[in-house]
């Protein structure tokens, strides 16, 4: 394959391998689980199984101690090459894993070893890899963005505990219906202003309220419902500030980036597992008397759609790579905002590549089949429905993502 993406690390190269036993085993799943709208649970016992759940926590944990973005993003695609619902919910628990991951590395070094921290985050890194704790993981509001969240958090006590309470809702709770916990942002509201909080709180919290609403074209079967949050409590231990509310920060700026990046993978996934099966079909399919393999116009078609599989794994692996490269050169020195702004830029630019991109291989791939693509019981249908879920998620929508780019290449770094 041209422009094959392989993995740069040994633990990289542990996980895709892992996720690559599994391709087979979740296609066959998939079409149950698109026809009934639900999660398969099957799916995600073997991803707890492979350690594929458990990829971020350090090896001495219990994990395989993944720390690259690339192969990261390459497992993902793997896994969606079989499902693209299970690999985009499992991106979820992999974003908070890492951060924790992260953390917990940071304090355990001899720059600043800080062994509380190292203690409280052992534990619930300790709990993924024995599988007890899984997070689901969710920003959207309906007819906001994810820098003005309008679910609140305002002080509150609780019996003899200083705390917080949040109200609001969020959709497109990924993988929510079989989580233990959820992690959220939310406005913060206190005397120092107006602030965003990231809030990790169990899924069977009182007020947390998982409304089983998702009926989507695609992707049914990723669980991504709705959650409302009503009076919920939050302790001051589930609570951390991210920066100011309506504001790009640092920090927001590099999470979101890094996790949504790996969600571009799993429309690479769907592309190149479309491009197999046309292939496949073209290599022995007869129209009179001669094989369709070697007809000029499928030929030119076939050629279209390799060119552009070959297109979107060369950004998105350079993307991978370069985020790597961001990590390392600034694992003990603080980024700017401007080199944040560059890393959500390679994120976006990758984005509309490889959504465009999937969307035209999955589109040629259902053209060269004909009307027995056009079913819902065919893969094809199923791949073509999930592949359009791709340009909408957030950050950024089409036309914000052009927005910022152009913002971005022309030095107006964009505040909000």
């Amino acid at each position: 394959m041209t422009f094959e993406l392989t993995p740069r690390t040994g633990p990289g190269a542990t996980v895709v391998t892992a996720a690559e036993s599994l391709v087979t085993t979740f296609a066959e799943r998939a079409e149950a689980a698109d026809a009934e709208n639900e999660m398969c649970r099957e799916n995600f016992d073997d991803l707890f199984t492979s350690g594929i759940s458990s990829a971020f926590v350090p090896q001495e944990l219990g994990g395989f101690g993944l720390e690259s973005i690339h192969d990261w993003t390459l497992a993902i695609a793997t896994l969606a090459r079989g499902d693209a619902s299970t690999a985009i919910a499992i991106t979820m628990h992999h974003a908070i894993a890492r951060r924790m991951a992260q953390i917990y590395s940071l304090a355990n070094t001899d720059l600043g070893p800080d062994h509380e921290l190292t203690r409280d985050l052992a534990a619930p890194l300790r709990k993924m890899a024995s599988g007890e704790m899984l997070v689901c993981a969710t920003a959207t509001e309906i007819g906001t963005d994810n820098l003005h969240p309008v679910t609140e958090v305002v002080r509150h006590r609780h019996g003899d505990r200083d705390g917080w309470r949040i109200n609001g809702q969020k959709i497109f709770v990924t993988m929510s219906p079989i989580a233990t916990h959820v992690s959220t942002v939310a406005r913060l509201r206190d005397d120092d202003g107006d602030n965003m909080a990231n809030i990790v709180l169990p899924m069977d919290t009182p007020g947390l309220l998982p409304q089983n609403d998702w009926d989507a074209l695609g992707m049914r079967g990723s669980g991504s419902q709705s959650v409302v949050f009503k009076d919920a409590w939050v302790p001051e231990s589930a609570l951390s500030r991210i920066g100011p509310w309506g504001k790009w920060s640092l920090k927001y700026l590099e999470f979101r980036a890094i996790a949504n990046i790996v969600l571009v993978g799993a429309f690479l996934g769907i592309a190149e597992a479309a491009y197999d099966i046309a292939l496949a079909k073209l290599l022995t399919r007869s129209r009179v008397g001669q094989l369709a393999a070697e007809q000029s116009g499928i030929q030119n078609l076939v050629g279209e759609m390799a060119l552009e599989l070959a297109q979107c794994r060369a950004v998105l692996g350079a993307a991978g790579v370069q985020m790597d490269e961001y990590c390392e050169r600034h694992s003990t020195s603080a980024a700017s905002m401007e080199d944040a702004h560059g890393l959500m830029n390679d994120y976006q630019t990758a984005k509309w590549t490889v959504n465009r991109g999937a969307i035209g291989v999955v589109s040629k791939a259902m053209d060269l089949l004909g009307g027995s693509g056009y079913t819902n019981s065919h893969v094809l249908g199923r791949l073509y429905r999930d592949v359009r879920a791709g340009p909408f998620m957030q950050p950024f929508g089409p036309a914000e993502l052009r927005e910022y780019v152009g913002q971005v290449t022309l030095g107006q770094y964009p505040e909000r």
